[in-house]
């Protein structure tokens, strides 16, 4: 008999958690026999997208989860994005995942490296200029709130980045957190005018990174039913689960590879991968080196609209110990 511990928490997670030891052989067996009519869960999934550039043709942004309260879309560019975007209801998050990227905005310019968080503020113009760019978006309804000090701010800039020109180029207008098939109006704007409303007010983009040598989850943004932040660990043995009693949690793995043990299977999770653990389910992850994700906890249903490239198999505790040994 393995014992474990676990953690029941409960979404914004600034309540004491329940704390209890477990049987891991039990926590991840099938239930004993029961006249209980139970329902037919899938296994955890995940979906992947490759975290190097690879040379395309300009394409939209894909699609991976999506609610009436939150999208989560992946990016890639080598190019301008062809207008400017102004969200009538969101805030609108990034992570850059790989490239560069020249954020041009109302609020300011910033250049984005990999690794850095950016947060556009609800009815904020903003345009990108990416090089070998690979970024994820998070629409949220707004107010959502930046939870850690700036490491950088956009600044006012003459030219944004070399051979820039102003010029008139349409303006996009959306609602209904920026989705297709929700543009409002679509018409020219000067550029120059756009750009330079950051001359005019106090207010700038914030970017936001924790520290490299961070242990643990540092929380980056929140909302009345969201959360997102970067986990880091230098290892897990595993024999700490976690089960959120009310929150969805999204992951999406930065760096390094681990093994994510879930009551609803275990996947191996490796750069590039998005994984998304139901409400009230344990989990755990197994890794002998450092591995660092995004987690996005969610007090709503996030359903998965990307297809699945893996699917979480069964494991045993003795699977699971020979994870830890090896």
């Amino acid at each position: 008999m393995g014992i474990v511990q676990e953690v029941i928490d409960a979404f914004p997670f600034d309540g004491r958690p329940l704390l209890l030891e477990r049987d891991e052989d039990l926590l991840l067996a099938p239930p004993l026999p029961s006249r209980k009519q139970l329902r037919a869960h899938p296994p955890v999934e995940a979906v992947h997208f490759p975290p190097e550039y690879i040379e395309r043709e300009f394409s939209h942004p894909r699609g991976i989860y999506e609610s009436d309260f939150l999208r989560v879309e992946w990016q890639t560019m080598n190019n301008r994005q062809p207008f400017y975007h102004r969200n009538c209801d969101v805030d609108e998050m990034s992570f850059q995942v790989a490239g560069e990227r020249t954020l041009m905005t109302e609020l300011g310019t910033v250049e984005l490296t990999p690794g850095d968080f950016s947060r556009i503020p609800v009815a904020i113009a903003h345009d990108n200029y990416g090089r070998r760019d690979i970024h994820l978006l998070f629409y949220v309804p707004a107010p959502v709130e930046e939870l850690q000090p700036a490491v950088r701010t956009a600044q006012p800039l003459e030219t944004p980045f070399p051979g820039w020109e102003a010029a008139h180029t349409n303006e996009l207008i959306t609602e209904c957190l920026g989705g297709p098939e929700h543009d409002i109006v679509m018409a020219p704007a000067d550029e120059r005018l756009l750009l330079g409303h950051a001359d005019r007010v106090a207010e700038r983009i914030r970017l936001q990174r924790p520290d490299e040598d961070a242990e643990g989850t540092t929380w980056l943004y929140g909302s009345r039913d969201l959360l997102i932040g970067r986990a880091d660990a230098a290892f897990s043995d595993g024999r700490t689960y976690t089960r959120h009693r009310n929150a969805t949690e999204i992951q999406y793995q930065i760096s390094g590879t681990r093994t994510l043990v879930t009551q609803r299977g275990s996947l191996h999770l490796e750069p590039g991968d998005f994984v998304s653990i139901p409400v009230g389910i344990a989990f755990t992850s197994i890794h002998g080196g450092p591995s660092r994700h995004i987690v996005l906890a969610s007090a709503r249903e996030v359903p998965r609209v990307a297809d699945a490239t893996k699917k979480g198999e069964p494991i045993t505790a003795a699977e699971a110990d020979a994870l830890r040994a090896a």
